[in-house]
């Protein structure tokens, strides 16, 4: 399934919801990724301030992929609310 994200706070969501899907703790994620718990808590809190590298080691470790697109027109607000 595709999910949008516009906000560190989205990608978030996104982040936790696939780790619960695997059923992976957050240590084990963090692990898997080669950083500390602290820092996939961090990341799924949408805590700003993750280097892009760091997001991009937690999509791989989750087997997922970040794909850039032309907005759609809907606001962050709507987004939200498929959360």
């Amino acid at each position: 399934m595709n999910q949008v994200a516009r906000t560190s706070k989205q990608i978030g969501a996104i982040l936790k919801r696939q780790r619960r899907l695997l059923k992976l703790t957050q240590s084990e994620l963090g692990a898997k990724a080669k950083l500390r718990q602290a820092t996939i808590s961090e990341l799924e809190a949408g805590e700003p301030g993750a280097s892009l590298s760091t997001v991009f080691d937690v999509l791989a470790a989750l087997d997922l992929e970040a794909v850039v697109r032309p907005r759609s027109k809907g606001s962050p607000r709507d987004i939200e609310d498929i959360f």
